[in-house]
Parts: C-alpha cells; structure tokens; sequence
C-alpha cells in the first residue's frame, strides 16, 4: 500500500522542472517576480521551479527587499558558488530540466553568453544547456537603444542609456541556436504554454 508521503514524491518526480536564473538586474525585477509567482502557482501540479541565483542577484534581491518573498515562494532557491557549484550546468547538459530562463539578465550576463564565455553559474548554465539541446530563454534589461527610467527601492526615478554597444550583444544572442529572447515579463506566460500547455 502506498503511503500519502510515498504518493507525493512520485507526484513530485512526476513534475516537469525549469530552471529559473536571476541576475543582478533590479530593472523589471519586481514584475518578473510578480509574473513568476502567477505562474508556480498556475502550474503548481506540472512543474517545478527552481530558483538560482548569480552572486549578484542575491544582492539585488536583498536591495530590492524581495530575498524573503523569493525564499517564501519559491521552495528550492540556491546561489551562486562559482560557476560549477550549485551544478547547475551539467544538469542542463544532460536534460534534466525542461528550459533555463534567465530574466532579468544584465548586460554583463548577455555579452558574456553572447561571447561564449562561460566563467559564472548563469553563464557556464547557458552554454552547457545549449550543448546539451536544452532552450535557453533570456530577457535582457538592454533590449532596445535608448533611454529608459527605472524605479530604485528607494522611490527615486533613475533615467538610463542603453547603448548600441548592449543592444548588439543581444542581437547576437537572437542569432544563436537555442536562445530565444524575451522583452517583457509577461513574455515568459507565452513561454510555459508553449512547453506546458494553457494556464487555464
């Protein structure tokens, strides 16, 4: 006989899991949380979200005063080590989750993926995923020339250039295979049906 402990772990084992990165990007941070918790909960029953964090994503979350929400959400949130530890990258290589998404990615993270350098957690997950046939989704902060504002925790409007120089290393990660590009938060619904099915 089964018992009610046994029964959930097969149910667990059963889920699908996606690996959810955060960079050290405050712009759309709070959105794209917002956006991921509608989301766990809407396929509660079909995946498994785990979360990673770069060294300075965990530092931007506590500036943000979202590191409690992230932690109260979402069960399984590990950080960064060095670019092995948590082993996220071997995971991907070999298919155990269904997608990496990183979003929010800074700058830093797109030139680095769009290079081919793979010297952090996030990076070095990226390139390993695509080796090993494992979609990469990434929302960049810079994804269009311009000028943006942002809002600090502290309430002050922050009015910033995004230079051609950022815009083109995304460019460069559209023409790589396995990459897809995200813009808005509200792109990665568009994301998890496209994998899992409709919300409703």
């Amino acid at each position: 006989m089964v018992t009610a402990t046994e029964a959930n772990i097969q149910k667990q084992s059963r889920k699908k899991k996606v690996a959810w990165g955060i960079t050290g990007a405050g712009e759309q941070l709070p959105e794209t949380l917002e956006t991921m918790k509608m989301i766990k909960e809407h396929y509660r029953n079909r995946v498994d979200i785990i979360v990673y964090l770069s060294k300075a994503g965990d530092q931007v979350l506590k500036y943000y005063r979202l590191g409690d929400t992230v932690r109260q959400t979402f069960s399984k949130v590990r950080v960064e080590i060095n670019a092995n530890a948590p082993f996220l990258a071997g995971q991907l290589q070999i298919g155990k989750f269904e997608f990496l998404l990183i979003a929010p990615a800074t700058s830093n993270t797109v030139a680095k993926i769009s290079a081919g350098i793979a010297d952090s957690l996030l990076t070095n997950a990226a390139i390993m995923a695509l080796k090993g046939f494992t979609p990469v989704y990434i929302m960049p902060t810079d994804y269009k020339e311009g000028t943006t504002t942002t809002r600090l925790p502290s309430g002050y409007i922050s009015k910033l250039r995004i230079r051609h120089e950022d815009v083109e290393n995304v460019r460069k990660l559209t023409r790589m295979q396995g990459v897809f590009t995200l813009q808005k938060p509200s792109d990665i619904e568009r994301v998890f049906k496209k994998h899992f099915g409709s919300l409703k």
